[in-house]
């Protein structure tokens, strides 16, 4: 396939003993591009982010990412990637900047660089005056900021997003939105997973819906409509809901069901 891409998984899949998690996953994401990668919950979102960025070994299959092969050149793929986790890995009894100036040090940074990007950092983020607590006593937006900010500092040419907006409040929201687009206008390619539906409509330019391990459609948002057999304006939640086989009837419980109207 030609082009110039950040991501090329091919055959990815990921078995845990008898289970497979995710099925032979082929997917190509261009260099500075904003791509969504959707499915339900235990679709296997989380496991191909894990193999694409090192953490988890596939079964079989390939991932290049940022040129890389990530089964034969591994510290290269993790020196060239940030990842934002769904579930957060964060030395809580450091502050901010400390945890901040870690992570560039672990990223070859010298102890100088670190400390003047990590208050750029800090800046960006809008956690300066909140910079020396622990970060146990963050909220789970400030978390999440802290979080993105140590997988920025080593300018990353490819930045793994798994549910970043969960658990977090509209203003904190805002601010990672912002930082996201800023990124993406100067070049880094963004692999977002979300269940903020809205919030990929708005922002990806294509993305991969996924369900049950196995790639049902990627490509633009009329493109997926088109493979959902719908029409070229349809919300990205209606085509989501197609494409995975959600029941589309009404849900209720007996016991509201089968109440008397109160007219």
């Amino acid at each position: 396939m030609a082009g110039n891409w950040s991501v090329i998984l091919n055959r990815l899949t990921k078995d845990f003993d008898s289970f497979r998690a995710v099925n032979d996953v082929n997917l190509w994401v261009a260099e500075g591009e904003f791509f969504g990668f959707l499915g339900p919950n235990g679709a296997g979102k989380t496991t191909t982010i894990n193999m694409s960025v090192g953490l988890l070994k596939p079964t079989y299959g390939t991932a290049i990412v940022a040129g890389h092969d990530v089964l034969t050149d591994p510290l290269a793929v993790k020196a060239s990637v940030g990842l934002l986790p769904e579930t957060l890995n964060l030395y809580e009894r450091l502050s901010a900047r400390e945890f901040i100036e870690f992570a560039g040090v672990m990223y070859g940074l010298s102890r100088s660089e670190s400390g003047g990007r990590t208050e750029e950092l800090l800046e960006l983020m809008e956690l300066t005056d909140e910079a020396d607590k622990m970060i146990v006593d963050y909220s789970m937006g400030m978390k999440k900021k802290t979080a993105l900010a140590a997988a920025l500092i080593h300018d990353p040419r490819v930045l793994f997003l798994d549910e970043p907006f969960m658990g977090i409040d509209a203003i904190s929201s805002r601010a990672i939105r912002q930082v996201l687009l800023q990124l993406k206008d100067r070049g880094t390619t963004i692999f977002f997973s979300s269940h903020v539906l809205e919030v990929v409509e708005r922002l990806c330019t294509r993305a991969a819906i996924i369900q049950k391990g196995i790639i049902v459609a990627q490509g633009t948002l009329p493109e997926l409509a088109a493979a959902a057999g719908l029409p070229g304006d349809s919300a990205l939640e209606d085509i989501f809901l197609r494409l995975v086989g959600a029941d589309m009837h009404e849900e209720s419980l007996s016991w509201i069901s089968s109440r008397p109207s109160s007219g």
